[in-house]
């Protein structure tokens, strides 16, 4: 794609977001000039007659700047751009009481020149967006003393209220129209000055805080209050229509966006530029006697925070309009439109104070000089726009590389030009030059890391290329690390990490210096330092940090990118209109570093609304999934649709998603709460009740799909032993045992192998593999076992050697254990060796006194038990006992599930006599049937509050376990 083609979609975007509604729009600074569409130009003129004056403004990005200077029936229109506005109109058909129309070229810009005739009048002013002049014909203007006098005599009474706490005071000052304030300190005082006539009602202001002595003083078209706070406090002020919010103490930050450099004309003057400044207040300091000024400004807050010096004035740092200290009694302050023209008669003396003013003046052609501060870059470092870099770039790389071959025979070899190159390339954006070039340096002498400027320039190099650990390490060297640039960078890297308090603790000391950078720093300081005010809820913060950001001469690219973060802070404060708005308009641009992000936000937004169906969020984020990759926006993505696969059931699709960043992710922002969300996907699944729905085949695979994702300790062992428990009740034995021995081989210790050891027995007897249950009994043996886990283990072990026909070692392992485990097995172990008598008293003991609770009809267990009872009484010929089961349990013949067998067993001796009456009483008494279902009850009744939770070390007090159900 062609870069005309390019930057034309650049361009369609971002009048898409303007067209998105004037609610994305910054009052601050519109879109950028090279930026503009054609139905926008730089400069409109647009010209509206009515009956008794015409009326011309000069609106557009240009043209709202534009200077009026009325002398006489002379009226003079500067104009910023040196491209000739259309004044066609106005010369072909001058308004009434315009005699010529001129224009003239004048360096960095031009002028338009207005004669009037004699009697004919012209006023100015600036509203809506734009300059304005209204031209009155001879005798048609409206008188204007009346209005002022009467105005003057009705001055409004504006309420204080106050917000207090021990460390902080929030001010509000409710005016009944928009003013334009100042707001600042002088050492120990704040002073809010406002550029309108009124009396301060401090009623509801009695309680100040960490502040006090507050004093308030108004002239006939401003007021002034002055209170006393301590020098720790920061200031911040906010406006809201009317209303003007300052805040002191309590993690205030003050709003930057006022900027300063030489007066366009070529004066010796300064010329702040200040967005919808409005008139210079001359105050004295009550306490100090000395005379100052206070330039105010409407909202949204805009300051200037770095204290300059020259030699005639200084200038202070504000929290919103400007303050200016001089000696002398000849300053001039014209303030005029987003001007503030600061001047003597005779020039002002701009010397070594002002040298980093002076260095923006310095030749193209000249070596970029060493800044004043470390990690500080200057906007003079790179090449100008008329296409002089490479005549530069050459110049400059053939003395650094003249330089590095005399260094490579002297280390102590000078490294001026080396470091003139290195500023040029950092300058010009060109990072991974730069760090060839430092790097080549540090190598040939290793003494200049050292060097403050070499560890911030490389530094500066390196964040730019995104290399932010190795930044980091350069900035946190003892000659870097306390300098306030050293801090703008910290800050950017924090918030780039997600460590949004850091980030804020970080801009907040680098407050003093973050103007002196380039534009596109300063809007990409404001930004990061915007975003982390959003995460951590300091919304107005983040509002006039935004403002800042967008007042810089950016380009379209960089506007994008703090559009995108101005849309998150609507969808944090609920305009959800105004954020899916920007959010679609910005997501329209080439540029997929902002179009990936503000596509999200769309799917974001119509999925909290409702409006975008799931399905459809789902392909969205597929496609952006694979769109941009490699940072916090594509875990972002994963996160959303991980979410959102997990809400419509779809387990696996959602943790394949979010399993998709891996550990090369883990490190960025959002990679540690990826991470978390995996767990818990993998945690809802398989430890609550999640999985539940999905067949056990289809669990059972799931779980081995992504069985790296079980956490350790004891919620991935109950994990596990969750899903045995499932299998075992659909007779997969053979999976539910692989499950149990990986636990018992590779996970436990102690107590708790012995517990999911156990049950891997009892799934190996139910698959009959006696021999595997034996070697996970006697594998997992320790000390200190719990009495009922032990007589489980016991008659696990018992039947494990039954089954494998040894019978002596069975009831050897038994021993006197008269638990009911041990009885079944004892009894079964008779019931094999043909001791029928003995085996029938154990099963008589077994039923207990179930013979009392003749209304309810026996258990499968309990009816076996009771035919194995007669049997064995029968064939041992204890008619005692046979009569006695006879007389107990006749009740119950008639509703067993074999009646017939239990006939046999209890009143037909006669045909056990026979080996067919025999075989048909034993197949009606199988154990092994009523034992298994006994062992899938216990597995399926067993719940997390039954497990141990010691992953390996030994309970103080273990549960006691139910013990298998008799057969």
């Amino acid at each position: 794609m062609s870069a005309r083609r390019t930057s034309r979609r650049v361009l369609n975007s971002t009048v898409a977001l303007a067209a998105a509604g004037a609610v994305a729009l910054s009052p601050v600074l519109p879109l950028a000039q090279e930026y503009q569409p054609a139905s926008m130009d730089p400069v409109a003129i647009r010209i509206g007659a009515a009956e008794d004056y015409t009326r011309v403004e000069f609106a557009g990005v240009v043209g709202a700047r534009s200077r009026v200077t009325v002398d006489g029936r002379r009226v003079v229109v500067r104009i910023g751009t040196t491209a000739a506005p259309d004044v066609s109109r106005l010369k072909v058909d001058p308004p009434s009481g315009v005699e010529s129309v001129e224009t003239r070229a004048v360096q960095g810009g031009t002028e338009l020149i207005l004669t009037l005739a004699e009697g004919a009048e012209a006023r100015t002013g600036m509203a809506d967006g734009a300059v304005f002049l209204n031209l009155y014909a001879p005798g048609r203007a409206p008188e204007r003393a009346a209005g002022e006098t009467q105005a003057d005599a009705a001055v409004p009474t504006v309420g204080v209220r106050t917000e207090a706490t021990a460390t902080a005071l929030t001010l509000r000052f409710d005016w009944p129209r928009s003013v334009g304030a100042a707001v600042f300190r002088r050492g120990d005082a704040v002073w809010v000055v406002f550029d309108g006539a009124a009396k301060l009602d401090l009623a509801d202001a009695a309680d100040l805080g960490p502040a006090k002595g507050a004093r308030w003083a108004a002239g006939p078209d401003y007021v002034a209050l002055r209170l006393e706070a301590p020098k720790a406090l920061t200031v911040s002020a906010s406006a809201d229509g009317g209303a003007w919010t300052v805040r002191i103490g309590g993690g205030a930050t003050p709003a930057g966006g006022v900027r300063v450099d030489r007066d366009p004309s070529g004066e010796p003057a300064l010329a702040f530029n200040m967005a919808g400044s409005g008139r210079a207040i001359w105050l004295t300091d009550p306490v100090v006697g000395d005379r100052f000024a206070a330039v105010t400004a409407v909202g949204p807050a805009k300051g200037f925070p770095q204290r300059r010096r020259t030699v005639d004035l200084h200038v202070l740092p504000t929290a919103q309009g400007l303050a200016i200290e001089t000696l002398a009694d000849d300053l001039s302050i014209v303030a005029d439109g987003d001007l503030v023209v600061v001047s003597r008669p005779r020039g002002l003396i701009l010397s070594s104070p002002a040298a980093l003013l002076e260095a923006a003046d310095a030749p193209a052609d000249e070596a970029p000089r060493k800044a004043p501060n470390p990690a500080l870059i200057l906007e003079n470092w790179k090449a100008s726009d008329d296409g002089g870099f490479l005549a530069r770039h050459r110049k400059l790389q053939a003395e650094a590389a003249e330089e590095g071959a005399d260094a490579a025979a002297d280390p102590r070899a000078p490294a001026k030009k080396r470091l003139a190159y290195a500023r040029f390339l950092v300058g010009s954006g060109l990072g991974y030059e730069a760090l060839g070039v430092l790097n080549a340096l540090v190598e040939t002498q290793p003494g200049m890391l050292g060097e403050p400027e070499v560890r911030g320039l490389r530094a500066a190099a390196r964040v730019s290329v995104g290399r932010l650990d190795e930044a980091q390490a350069d900035l946190s060297g003892a000659a870097i690390s306390g300098d306030p640039s050293a801090k703008a960078w910290l800050g950017l890297i924090a918030s780039r990490r997600g460590d949004w308090e850091e980030a804020r603790r970080q801009f907040a000391a680098a407050a003093g210096v973050v103007d002196a950078f380039p534009p596109e720093w300063r809007a990409r300081f404001g930004c990061a330092h915007a975003l982390a005010a959003i995460e951590l809820g300091d919304l107005e913060a983040a509002r006039a940090l935004l403002a800042y950001a967008l007042s810089q001469p950016i380009g379209a690219a960089e506007q994008l990118q703090i559009r995108l973060v101005q849309a998150r802070l609507f969808e944090r404060t609920g305009e959800l209109d105004k954020a899916s708005a920007v959010f679609a308009a910005v997501g329209k641009a080439p540029l997929d570093a902002v179009a990936v992000p503000a596509r999200l936000g769309v799917v974001r937004i119509g999925l909290a609304r409702g409006v975008m169906p799931a399905k459809d969020a789902a392909a969205e984020l597929e496609t952006l999934r694979w769109r941009w990759r490699g940072d916090a926006t594509e875990l972002e993505v994963i996160r959303t649709l991980g979410r959102l696969y997990l809400s419509q059931g779809l387990y696996r699709e959602a943790l394949t998603a979010l399993r998709a960043a891996g550990p090369r992710m883990a490190t960025m922002p959002g990679g540690i709460e990826l991470q978390a969300d995996v767990q818990a996907a993998f945690r809802m699944l398989f430890l609550e009740g999640g999985a539940d729905g999905l067949q056990p085949i289809q669990a059972l695979g799931l779980f081995y799909d992504f069985r790296e994702l079980t956490p350790i300790g004891a919620d991935g062992d109950e994990m596990v032993r969750r899903l045995a428990r499932r299998l075992v009740d659909v007779d997969l034995l053979d999976q539910a045992a692989e499950l149990l021995k990986y636990q018992v081989d590779q996970r436990l210790d102690g107590v708790a192998r012995a517990v999911v050891a156990t049950d891997l027995a009892t799934v190996y007897l139910m698959d009959r593999q006696p021999e595997a249950a034996l070697q996970a009994i006697w594998s997992s043996r320790t000390t200190l076992l719990p009495s009922a886990l032990n007589a489980e283990r016991r008659a696990l072990e018992a039947r494990a050697l039954m089954d494998l026909g040894r019978f002596d070692h069975a009831l050897e392992v038994l021993g006197d254990d008269a638990s009911p485990a041990a009885l079944e097995v004892r009894a079964e172990v008779l019931w094999k060796q043909e001791t029928w008598a003995g085996a029938g008293a154990l099963y008589e003991r077994l039923l207990g006194d179930r013979h009392l609770d003749a209304a309810t009809p026996l258990s499968a267990a309990d009816e076996t038990r009771l035919i194995r009872a007669g049997v064995g009484y029968s064939l041992g010929k204890d008619d005692a006992g046979l009569s006695r089961l006879a007389q107990r349990y006749a009740p119950f013949v008639e509703k067993a599930r074999s009646p017939d067998a239990l006939r046999i067993a209890l009143y037909d001796p006669l045909t056990l006599s026979s080996p067919s009456g025999l075989a048909a009483a034993i197949q009606s008494s199988n154990t092994f049937t009523g034992w298994v279902e006994g062992a899938r009850a216990r597995f399926r009744e067993q719940t997390p509050a039954a497990q141990t939770k010691t992953g390996g070390a030994t309970p103080a007090a273990p549960p006691a376990r139910p013990a298998p159900a008799g057969a």
